[in-house]
C-alpha cells in the first residue's frame, strides 16, 4: 500500500468528525476545518510538575521518562513514519499535550505500539503509563481501566472495494466476510448484532492487513471507525471506499490504571483547558482538519 500517501488520505478522509461527533452542526468559532497551512501548536512544558496521590506519575517520575501506548498503522490518528521513525497525528498530538503538562518534554517521551487486543494488559502491567489510540470509552472496560475524555468521537463505517455496490449499510453485510482488528469495539458490535455470520467475521492484530484483504478480495469489508477508514481509503482511492453510513458513537479516551483517580483528574483538566483554550482546535486543524472536515469538540465525561 502507498502508506506515504497518508497526508493526501487526511486531505480526502474527512474522517470521523463529518461522521462521527456531528449530531448537530458545529458552533460558530467552535469546530471550523482546518486549512493547509495550519501548523501544530507548542506546548509549554510544565516546571514542577506533581500529581499528588498519582501511582502512575509517582512511577514514570522515577523512571525519568513517560512510555505512552498508541497505534502506529492509523493515518491521521496514530502512525510511524518507516523511514524516519518519527510519530504523527491526531491522538499523537494529545499524547505530547499531556506529556507536556506533567512536565515532560518531546526527547523524554517514549511511543510504544499497542495494537487493541493487548491495551489493557499493558496497562494493567504498568508496561505503559497511558494510552492514547482510537480507545472507544466503554462500560466494560472501565471494570478493567480508568479513562480521561473524551478527547474525540467517531462513528463505526465500513471500507469496501470501490466496484462492489452490493454493501451499503450494516444492514447489508449478510453473507459477506467482515474484518477489523482484534479485541476492537467494531468486531465485538458486528459479532454482538449479528451484523454478518459468525463464521465470517475475520479478525487481525492490525487494520493495515484487514485492508490488504479488502483489496485482494479475501474479505469483503474493514469496519472500524470512520476516522480511520478514510486515511486508508485516501491511500488506495482507486481501489477502495469508505461506505458513509456510520452506525455508532465512539468516544475516544486516554486509558490509564483503574486505580489512579489523581492521574485521571489531571489528564482531564489537562483536555478541557485544551478545549477552551484553542490548542484542541489547533492541534485538530493541523492533523485531520487538513482534510477539509469540520470537528465539534467533545464534551468530557468526568466519574
Amino acid at each position: 500500500m502507498k502508506i506515504r500517501a497518508l497526508v493526501t488520505g487526511l486531505l480526502v478522509g474527512s474522517l470521523a468528525l463529518t461522521a462521527c461527533g456531528k449530531e448537530g452542526a458545529p458552533a460558530a468559532g467552535d469546530g471550523a476545518a482546518g486549512t493547509n497551512a495550519a501548523s501544530l501548536p507548542t506546548y509549554a512544558v510544565a516546571q514542577n510538575a506533581d500529581v499528588a496521590g498519582s501511582p502512575t506519575f509517582a512511577k514514570f517520575k522515577a523512571r525519568g521518562g513517560l512510555i505512552i501506548g498508541v497505534k502506529d498503522d492509523q493515518p491521521g490518528l496514530g502512525q510511524k513514519d518507516p523511514t524516519t521513525g518519527k510519530y504523527s497525528g491526531f491522538d499523537i498530538e494529545i499524547a505530547r499535550l499531556i506529556a507536556a503538562n506533567l512536565g515532560y518534554p518531546e526527547d523524554k517521551i517514549t511511543f510504544k505500539p499497542v495494537q487493541s487486543l493487548g491495551r489493557e494488559q499493558a496497562i494493567a502491567n504498568g508496561d505503559i503509563d497511558y494510552y492514547v489510540g482510537t480507545y472507544t470509552i466503554s462500560d466494560k472496560r472501565k471494570q478493567l481501566v480508568s479513562f480521561a475524555g473524551p478527547y474525540f468521537v467517531a462513528g463505526q463505517d465500513l471500507l469496501v472495494r470501490k466496484d462492489d455496490s452490493s454493501i451499503t449499510g450494516p444492514e447489508t453485510l449478510k453473507g459477506k466476510k467482515v474484518c477489523s482488528a482484534t479485541g476492537s469495539t467494531p468486531v465485538q458490535r458486528v459479532r454482538e448484532q449479528g451484523l454478518t455470520e459468525a463464521g465470517n467475521i475475520v479478525e487481525f492484530q492490525g487494520y493495515s492487513q484487514c485492508v490488504e484483504k479488502v483489496i485482494s478480495k479475501e474479505v469483503d469489508a474493514l469496519t472500524t471507525d470512520d476516522a480511520i477508514l478514510k486515511g486508508y481509503a485516501a491511500q488506495e482511492p482507486e481501489q477502495l471506499k469508505v461506505v458513509g453510513k456510520t452506525f455508532s458513537k465512539e468516544p475516544y479516551g486516554v486509558g490509564m490504571n483503574k486505580d489512579d483517580k489523581a492521574l485521571r483528574d489531571k489528564v482531564n483538566d489537562v483536555l478541557q483547558t485544551a478545549l477552551d483554550d484553542g490548542t484542541w482546535q489547533k492541534i485538530y486543524d493541523a492533523t485531520l482538519g487538513k482534510s477539509g472536515s469540520p470537528a465539534q469538540k467533545p464534551a468530557l465525561d468526568r466519574y
